[in-house]
């Protein structure tokens, strides 16, 4: 990955994920020669959301999030998905903190249901 914005957001989106559940396994998966570092996972009692990164973008894909109440709006990706729904972060957005933390908690609390 790039060591760009997109580094230092997967990096603060780990930290909020890790404050969210600090018990949470983070993971790389689906390692192939165009990403050899792979795909950051997240799961406490399952998947709860994995984080990529693209030229413009950086996307967490959360597993169940269209089970997931989102009060504050946080979903801007996939929302026709069947199960998944995604937030994709470009430069210079800012996310809500404290929404995204309850987010991640309230799919630790749905994988443990």
């Amino acid at each position: 990955m790039a060591d760009d914005w997109r580094s230092d957001m997967v990096d603060r989106l780990r930290a909020l994920i890790t404050k969210a559940e600090p018990d949470v396994v983070e993971e790389a998966k689906w390692r192939k020669e165009s990403n050899p570092d792979g795909v950051p996972t997240f799961s406490r009692s399952g998947l709860i959301c994995t984080v990529e990164t693209y030229g413009d973008k950086v996307k967490l894909t959360f597993a169940k999030g269209a089970a997931l109440d989102d009060p504050a709006g946080l979903f801007n990706a996939s929302l026709d998905a069947g199960t998944r729904r995604a937030i994709d972060i470009h430069e210079g957005d800012q996310i809500d903190e404290d929404a995204f933390v309850a987010l991640v908690r309230e799919a630790v609390d749905l994988n443990q249901s």
